[in-house]
């Protein structure tokens, strides 16, 4: 599955394969599947219960799986990126609560399987 965004007025491709895992796991030393797992309190994050969001809600999410997700899903479509931080120099603005969203659907698709 891929996608393009345009992020900070770049158009970015995104792309998820069967070797994303073993890609995240290559760069990052993690298993990807147990960093997806990981991310279940970024819903609460997404969508507060009080409507407000709290200091301590940062605090549930590690935004850095986030950031190796991403990175991971760009170097899957364009193997000609350079390395995450060189990367996300690249860009001025880099709305990741944003983005993110725009991935999850492929990133569900990586974990499930198509039903019979």
């Amino acid at each position: 599955m891929e996608k393009t965004l345009t992020i900070d007025g770049k158009e970015v491709r995104f792309k998820s394969t069967a070797a994303t895992p073993l890609r995240y796991k290559a760069q990052f030393g993690k298993d990807f599947f147990a960093e997806i797992f990981k991310l279940e309190s970024l819903e609460k994050l997404m969508k507060p219960k009080s409507g407000k969001l709290k200091a301590e809600d940062f605090s549930l999410v590690d935004f850095d799986v986030l950031y190796n997700i991403v990175w991971t899903m760009a170097k899957t479509a364009d193997p000609k990126i350079p390395d995450p931080i060189t990367w996300l120099d690249g860009f001025d603005e880099f709305p990741l609560m944003e983005i993110f969203p725009e991935l999850q659907d492929m990133i569900v698709r990586t974990i499930q399987g198509k039903k019979k």
